[in-house]
């Protein structure tokens, strides 16, 4: 179901299904991660039985200046990748900076010997104290150090080439955009590519490497980057078969259109994947405050649809290797976008890395110590900065169907992405419908008439009437279409009126009036989003 409303599926016995749907369950449940050597098969991204593994990833810098993965100073490597874990990601996208890799002088540079020479002696004696092995070796074996300490704690990596120069990205400005700038020799480029795909050899949790972090500026333009990415690409492939090779787009990693007309042509198969970009101010710095939020969710969602979702269609993965958002909560714009986001996410069941772990940085764009808001950690590194947003997250880390689950004839589920919650029946005998957890909520099974008849059953989901609670069972049905720009609003007819699923302070799911489908941008229409998602997940 891609760009919006629920299409209308083939009649299937629901208690045909039933068996093969619960066994499905118990495969996603029991998917491995850590150390393995991936493929793609079509859009999905599997292991070497041809069962699906999602990436779902945050992102952990090392690119910055001091060259040395953030935290260090705070706690040790094998507790942050053990908290990576128990947040329920399986994977790490891990930044390194071209120069450490190809400029011997820095990447000799001892820890200790970088943090002095930024003036930063005082972080010296927390990395002393919390991983005393990494403080006196070259920044490049440290960075091979957080990689074991990865792969001991289960947990896969993506290498990406995230700048030239260490220090902040990104800026059209910068002189690392793209191919030629000041700080990006191609040729260069290439050989630190050989050299991070051969190190990755010995690490067998580095399941991939993204080539170059968002490529943007003034000298980008297609033909170079077919030229440079189809050679990085052989690059990567030669030096290392068993890794993933990434690509990003143009205009900060939020264009690939243009590979709808050109195919990259590359010397082996099963192993491209594409990656995309998406946060709140990716199009337009307020759009999300100063639109209808019904109407931008809907636009932009088709836009990112046809921008670089389409790649799904083509047969590749596409990897969104970065999006988050301000998690104190205060920035309307970010809340706004990520409820719409989750829905476009969790349809399309797409691989991803959060932007981003890290509570703080040592030394960012000249501020020492400078806390990091889009962080999940706290400024300790031991607390969660926003555990809403986490479990908000934690509904799109598993995987809803693909290769190795019940991937044909699919029923659906109901998603709510403001909470990140699930359409569920409390016990097997109540009629009555709440939010609960993902991970195994009630399947439905969406029949041309536009009923929802639950997976397995002979009821279907009852409007009692406006401000009333939904049921389920075996009276006059109720027909359900999803309408708005947005396509989230699920839709019943309720005598003479239209009303919509909702939810009420208690988490019963219920019919109200419908709100905010256009005009007003104050309207949030938030509580009435609902997604249908095709799935194998089922309680």
């Amino acid at each position: 179901m891609v760009g919006g409303g629920a299409s209308v599926r083939f009649w299937i016995s629901p208690v045909s299904m039933f068996s093969t749907v619960v066994l499905s369950c118990l495969i996603f449940r029991l998917g491995a991660v850590g150390a393995q050597t991936l493929y793609t098969s079509s859009r999905w991204i599997v292991d070497g039985g041809g069962d699906r593994v999602k990436l779902a990833c945050i992102n952990w810098p090392s690119h910055l200046q001091p060259m040395l993965a953030e935290g260090l100073h705070r706690q040790p490597a094998d507790a942050i990748a053990a908290k990576v874990r128990s947040m329920g990601f399986n994977c790490v996208r891990f930044t390194w900076a071209l120069y450490m890799a190809t400029n011997d002088t820095l990447g000799a540079l001892t820890v200790r010997q970088s943090f002095r020479n930024l003036g930063l002696d005082d972080y010296i004696a927390g990395i002393q104290s919390n991983n005393p092995s990494i403080v006196d070796v070259p920044v490049l074996e440290a960075f091979k150090i957080v990689l074991a300490s990865l792969r001991r704690n289960g947990v896969m990596v993506i290498l990406d080439n995230h700048i030239s120069t260490p220090g902040w990205c990104c800026s059209r400005g910068d002189g690392n955009g793209f191919f030629g700038d000041k700080y990006f020799d191609p040729d260069l480029w290439l050989r630190g590519l050989h050299r991070m795909a051969t190190l990755a050899i010995a690490f067998d949790n580095v399941v991939g490497m993204s080539l170059r972090n968002e490529l943007r500026g003034p000298r980008e333009n297609v033909e170079d980057w077919y030229k440079y990415m189809e050679r990085g690409a052989e690059t990567v492939h030669a030096a290392n078969h068993k890794v993933l090779v990434i690509l990003s787009g143009l205009g900060f990693d939020m264009d690939l259109l243009f590979l709808r007309d050109r195919p990259v042509r590359v010397s082996f198969s099963r192993k491209l994947v594409f990656e995309l970009h998406w946060y709140s101010f990716s199009d337009s710095r307020d759009a999300w405050v100063d639109e209808n939020l019904n109407q931008v969710c809907g636009r932009i969602s088709r836009q990112k649809t046809r921008m670089s979702g389409y790649v799904l269609d083509n047969g590749f993965p596409l990897f969104l290797s970065e999006f988050g958002i301000d998690e104190r909560g205060t920035n309307e714009n970010d809340n706004r976008f990520l409820t719409c986001f989750l829905g476009w996410a969790a349809e399309n069941d797409l691989d991803f890395a959060l932007w981003s772990l890290q509570g703080s940085y040592y030394f960012r764009q000249g501020v020492r110590d400078m806390e990091e808001f889009f962080g999940v950690l706290d400024r300790s590194w031991t607390g969660i900065r926003n555990s809403t947003f986490l479990q908000r997250v934690s509904a799109i880390q598993s995987p809803f169907r693909g290769p190795g689950l019940q991937d044909t004839n699919l029923p659906v589920i109901i998603f709510h992405p403001l909470t990140g919650q699930c359409v569920v029946r409390m016990t097997s005998r109540s009629q009555s419908l709440k939010l609960g957890p993902c991970m195994q909520p009630q399947a439905w099974i969406y029949t041309p008439r536009k009923k929802l008849l639950l997976l397995g059953t002979r009821e279907y989901l009852l409007s009692g009437g406006l401000g009333r609670p939904v049921t389920v069972g075996q009276g006059n049905t109720s027909s359900w279409a999803t309408i708005s720009d947005s396509g989230m609003h699920i839709a019943t007819e309720v005598g003479r009126a239209i009303g919509c699923l909702d939810v009420d302070r208690e988490m019963n799911v219920v019919v109200s009036g419908c709100k905010c489908l256009s005009g007003d941008r104050a309207c949030d229409p938030s509580s009435q989003w609902f997604r249908l998602v095709d799935s194998s997940r089922c309680g």
